[in-house]
């Protein structure tokens, strides 16, 4: 299984990451293992020469690596590891790195709305167990910073429970899917509540 949880900082590696297109590659070599330019521009709908370019660009931040076999266009590529962290309120971090970490966050969670849209979209024509199973929350609640970081620790915990058939194939029940969930537990701002 790759490392996990890479953890970002650098602003120059969050602006190279923050781009829709690398976070896709990123997001299929994770999922699909080795894939070449031209299978990732077939999967993206993109040019292999596009494709190429941004796997040059994520593999000078070490984001992706050659894999094994192939020549030229031909060139498998992987991800050498699982995941990654970052702080966009870091506070000891520059305003460079915070206003680099805001544009992944927000490529990322512009990728996950596009992905819950189109999971919505298409529910209507999915087998009646699958439509049964899905879920959205949303939620409030009055907590202290400690009850908020038990809160988040939980919930990270239920979805880190099998995160190994991310890359282990042989883990996964007949009949599994890839399944995506979302979380943030932030304090939240709402006019007229005073946040104390």
């Amino acid at each position: 299984m790759p490392n996990p949880h890479r953890r970002l900082s650098d602003p120059r590696e969050l602006n190279a990451l923050a781009h829709p297109v690398r976070m896709a590659i990123v997001e299929l070599l994770s999922l699909s293992g080795p894939l070449t330019a031209t299978e990732l521009a077939d999967r993206l709908d993109e040019t292999p020469a596009n494709c190429s370019w941004h796997l040059r660009k994520l593999a000078q931040h070490g984001f992706v690596v050659e894999a094994e076999g192939g020549k030229g266009r031909q060139r498998p590529w992987k991800v050498p590891g699982l995941g990654f962290r970052w702080d966009e309120e870091h506070a000891s971090g520059s305003v460079e790195e915070r206003r680099a970490a805001q544009a992944l966050s927000d490529v990322m969670m512009g990728r996950a709305i596009d992905r819950l849209r189109e999971s919505q979209q298409r529910a209507p024509d999915d087998a009646e167990e699958w439509r049964a199973a899905r879920s959205n929350t949303e939620m409030v609640a009055w907590l202290t910073a400690d009850e908020l970081a038990e809160m988040n620790a939980a919930i990270n915990a239920v979805l880190d429970r099998h995160v190994e058939r991310l890359t282990d194939p042989a883990q996964r029940p007949a009949n599994a899917r890839l399944c995506e969930f979302v979380a943030w537990g932030v304090p939240t701002y709402f006019p007229g509540i005073e946040p104390a």
